[in-house]
């Protein structure tokens, strides 16, 4: 059974333990935080050097730990960059690469964008090196990049999802802020994700928030919008085909409630979610589990479908399990607005002619 930690951090569970918990991770996080605004001190006073690549170099990160809803971003960035007639790389860290040198997210990268190279290297400054040096990347995009301040960053854009977008207001281990919401003054550009997922009010106090936190970096609203349902093997499926079907939802993301919004919002009438911790390697004992669980489920009731995130299907690369056709939702990114979606090219085409 995995640990419902959300509902700590977030004060949903309640007792005297619960309550001890998080004064305990309260405290290290102190601790964390006084680390990390050392090694930020330290850079924003030169104390330590920061590389340059010889090449533009675009920032895709977060404020907090957890799926913001990146790799559509990128995969928009990374899109419209060649289509701009640049020669573009990703590089990044790999974070939970296995043995083939390079994890979910890299594989879901590569499905998207199969003519996009992709540099995982612990040492990003390595990784823009070979990117730049061996396969002639004109254009940088590191993924994840916010905190990785040794590699000089010529656009420096940062995810904010609507649906948690300050991780209860709390550092690591506490809560999953990073580093604390004053930052984002160091950002160019605030992408707010998932922004048609959250109430009007909600939205309302984000802005209110952005503004006294960040309050002259421009903010664009984004939504994530599934395109089809895709197979391993089988042809795709419009999303209309979800329409009233009972669906099981596995995921090994960080926001899995978004994801499962997103199929409420198809009209997908979610049975059950099974729920991973982020980048799950779906090794054999978690794959036989999964049987025994799609099994339990077609005791109690009638499952039409499975469905998980494309970062899943990568790792799972299956049709079915126990019988029952697993698919993935299609997720392309959509400004919310024409202005939006001007500003960020607008962005690209300074960010190209700079160098």
């Amino acid at each position: 059974m995995n640990f419902d930690h959300q509902a700590l951090l977030s004060g949903q569970k309640k007792g005297p333990l619960a309550t001890s918990a998080r004064l305990g991770l309260h405290f290290a996080s102190w601790l964390y935080g006084g680390a990390a605004r050392f090694r930020r001190y330290q850079y924003d006073h030169h104390r330590k050097p920061i590389h340059q690549a010889g090449v533009p170099v675009i920032s895709v990160g977060n404020l907090t730990t957890g799926g913001t809803g990146k790799t559509p971003i990128v995969c928009d960035l990374c899109s419209q960059l060649r289509q701009l007639g640049a020669q573009v790389a990703i590089v990044s860290r790999g974070y939970g690469a296995g043995e083939s040198g390079v994890n979910d997210e890299a594989m879901e990268l590569a499905a998207r964008l199969p003519d996009v190279p992709h540099v995982q290297h612990p040492d990003r400054v390595e990784a823009a090196r070979i990117a730049v040096e061996e396969l002639e990347a004109e254009v940088l995009v590191m993924d994840d990049g916010f905190q990785h301040r040794r590699l000089h960053r010529d656009l420096d854009i940062v995810v904010i999802d609507a649906t948690c977008p300050f991780g209860f207001g709390y550092q690591l281990p506490r809560g999953y802020l990073r580093e604390p919401i004053s930052s984002l003054r160091r950002a160019d550009l605030i992408v707010v994700s998932r922004s048609d997922q959250v109430q009007p009010s909600q939205r309302q106090h984000l802005k209110e928030a952005l503004h006294i936190h960040a309050p002259n970096i421009p903010v664009i609203n984004t939504v994530h919008r599934p395109s089809s349902v895709q197979y391993a093997q089988a042809p795709a499926e419009p999303i209309s085909s979800l329409s009233q079907r009972k669906i099981a939802l596995i995921s090994a993301i960080g926001n899995p409630d978004a994801f499962e919004r997103s199929v409420q919002d198809c009209n997908g009438q979610v049975i059950a979610h099974r729920k991973l911790p982020d980048h799950d390697a779906f090794d054999r004992e978690t794959r036989q589990e999964l049987r025994t669980w799609v099994d339990s489920l077609k005791q109690s009731t009638s499952v039409d479908l499975l469905l998980c995130t494309h970062k899943d299907a990568v790792k799972l690369a299956t049709d079915q399990i126990a019988g029952v056709p697993l698919g993935f939702l299609q997720i392309e990114l959509a400004y919310e607005d024409t202005a939006s979606g001007e500003t960020i090219l607008a962005m690209l085409q300074t960010t190209l002619s700079a160098d």
